[in-house]
C-alpha cells in the first residue's frame, strides 16, 4: 500500500500521517514514511526530537530509483532511512534552508521513482507527507503518480473542502482514481455532519473522520509527538480508516 497525504495548509497532514503510520505498525506493518515538505516535522510527530528530525540525511537530489537508475528503493532506504520511537522508518526528501534556494523539483522526483519501485518488497505501507497546496500533483509528473491511494485531509471548513474538491480533478488527471477525503479537527457531532454533507456535495468520498482531541492539539502546539498511545477516541477513528483501506487494491 502507497498512500499520498494531501491538503491545504494547516489541516494536520503531518499529525494525520503519523497516527496512520503508528495505527500500521501496531497491526504489525513495516511502514516507511517519507516526509516530502520543505519544512519537515514528520519526523517529530514520530517520536524524533527536533534535533534527530533536523538530522535526517535527505534523499539524494535527482536520483532515480529502480531499473535503469542510479540506486534500489533497498539501497535508498538502508542509507538514508532512520527508524523512529513509533516504530516507522523515516525518510527525509525536501528540506529548504536558504532563501532563494531553488526548485525542489528533484526531490520530488527521486520521491516519484521511488514510489515506482517495487516497494512492497520493503515495506508493507509507505506513506508519503506531502507538502501544503496542490503543485506537487503536477509537478515531476506527479510525485503521487504511483500511489495507491489519495487521502485528502480535510478541515472544518468549506475551503478546505473545495482545495479538496480541485485535488480530485487532479488525481483523477495523474490516474490515481481511489481519492479519500479524512475529516481531522472533529467536534463531534456537528462536524462529523458538516464533513458528511460537504463531502458529498462535492463528490468527494469520506473515509472517516478523526475527533478533535486536547492531547492531539496541546502535542501540536509543543511541537512534539502525541503520547505512544494516542487517545482511544483517536485510535479508534485511525483504525476505521484503516479497516476501509484494506479493502482496496494496491500495484
Amino acid at each position: 500500500m502507497k498512500l499520498g497525504i494531501v491538503g491545504k495548509g494547516g489541516v494536520g497532514k503531518t499529525t494525520v500521517s503519523s497516527l496512520l503510520a503508528r495505527a500500521y505498525v501496531r497491526r504489525g506493518a513495516t511502514v516507511v514514511a517519507i516526509d516530502t515538505d520543505s519544512n519537515p516535522n514528520l519526523g517529530v510527530s514520530l517520536g524524533l526530537t527536533l534535533s534527530e528530525t533536523e538530522a535526517v540525511p535527505l534523499l539524494p537530489r535527482s536520483v532515480m530509483v529502480g531499473t535503469g537508475g542510479d540506486v534500489t528503493a533497498e539501497e535508498l532506504i538502508a542509507g538514508y532511512g532512520r527508524a523512529t520511537p513509533v516504530g516507522a522508518t523515516l525518510l527525509s526528501a525536501i528540506r529548504v534552508t536558504e532563501a532563494g534556494a531553488g526548485c525542489t523539483c528533484s526531490g520530488h522526483a527521486t520521491v516519484r521513482s521511488l514510489l515506482g519501485e517495487a516497494l512492497e518488497q520493503h515495506a508493507d505501507v509507505t506513506l508519503v507527507d506531502m507538502e501544503a497546496g496542490l503543485e506537487h500533483l503536477s509537478r515531476s509528473g506527479g510525485t503521487l503518480a504511483y500511489a495507491d491511494v489519495l487521502l485528502i485531509v480535510i478541515e472544518p471548513s468549506r475551503k478546505s473542502v473545495v482545495t479538496a474538491a480541485r485535488t480530485v480533478a487532479l488525481a483523477d488527471e495523474l490516474g490515481i482514481d481511489r481519492v479519500y477525503g479524512v475529516g481531522n479537527k472533529a467536534r463531534l457531532p456537528e462536524d462529523a455532519s458538516f464533513f458528511a454533507d460537504v463531502t458529498a456535495e462535492h463528490g468527494i468520498e469520506l473515509a472517516g473522520v478523526i475527533p478533535h482531541h486536547p492531547a492531539v492539539a496541546e502535542a501540536d502546539r509543543n511541537g512534539v509527538a502525541v503520547s505512544v498511545e494516542p487517545p482511544q477516541p483517536v485510535r479508534d477513528a485511525v483504525d476505521r480508516i484503516i479497516v476501509l483501506l484494506e479493502g482496496v487494491p494496491v500495484g
